[in-house]
């Protein structure tokens, strides 16, 4: 994960088929209206970027929607926090996309099987998370490439995260904040009870982690890989889709990388 200009283009070209994709709210209707009255409106097929209005979780489904895709994404926020977006200005959009900084993102992979021997595969640019879905403490065993790490961990939750999802619910649960660069993949428990001073770990992003749920029957668990929910779940498996990637741009000095770096400066 890198940031840099967009290698697609050629140094001083300025893209100028445009998509605009907008969530379902006023405001972003309204800059979709505004913005594709100034730069007309291309087909995403045939465009050169594909500009996503609205907030973060609008955001992060329409990255999904580029995996494996060279269409690059910039977001302009019309939301609240807008951490992947950047500002709503409207002037020189062609002239913004050209100077942009990229950030390449990878997606985690889950596969959760269920109860009843079903098999759910999901992508998750954020994070994959477990938790209780009832008032029992949940007890998971984690595994690391073939081998037990975590015998029985009683807990809420668990969750391991994307550096770019590092800031996300990681964060809140109190999880590190991990540089773009690092190739590493947090793994935070979520309200740990046993081993109640365990605070998790950073693992490196080619390891494949295995959650194994406990007492099933008495403690059922769902997993979530962004905004794909399984319940009942007896065990996941989570690893990088190193194949797999999406590009987003982000305006001069306000790269992903910086913002990360900057959240971790941030009281």
């Amino acid at each position: 994960m890198t940031d840099m200009s967009y290698p697609g283009w050629a140094d001083g070209y300025i893209p100028t088929k445009l998509c605009f994709a907008a969530a379902p709210n006023e405001s972003a209707e309204v800059w979709r209206e505004r913005l594709v009255s100034q730069y007309g409106q291309c087909p995403p097929e045939e465009a050169e970027a594909l500009i996503c209005l609205g907030g973060d979780g609008f955001m992060l489904e329409t990255l999904h929607t580029t995996l494996g895709r060279t269409l690059p994404v910039y977001g302009i926020n019309c939301g609240t926090v807008g951490f992947l977006m950047n500002p709503a200005v409207p002037d020189d959009l062609p002239a913004r996309l050209a100077a942009a900084q990229v950030a390449i993102l990878h997606p985690l992979r889950m596969k959760a099987t269920t109860m009843d021997g079903q098999c759910v595969h999901a992508l998750a640019l954020n994070d994959v998370f477990l938790f209780r879905q009832t008032r029992q403490a949940a007890k998971i065993r984690i595994g690391v490439d073939g081998r037990v790490r975590l015998p029985e961990l009683i807990c809420d939750g668990v969750l391991i995260a994307t550096p770019a999802g590092s800031t996300a619910y990681n964060l809140s649960a109190h999880g590190p904040i991990v540089p773009l660069s690092a190739n590493l993949l947090p793994l935070t428990p979520i309200s740990a009870f046993r081993p109640r001073r365990w605070r998790g770990a950073l693992l490196p992003s080619t390891a494949r982690v295995r959650f194994d749920i406990l007492e099933t029957d008495k403690r059922p668990v769902a997993a979530v890989a962004d905004f794909t929910e399984v319940r009942d779940v007896v065990s996941v498996e989570i690893s990088e889709a190193r194949e797999l990637h999406t590009t987003v741009l982000f305006d001069p000095g306000q790269s992903l990388s910086e913002r990360i770096i900057a959240e971790q400066f941030t009281a």
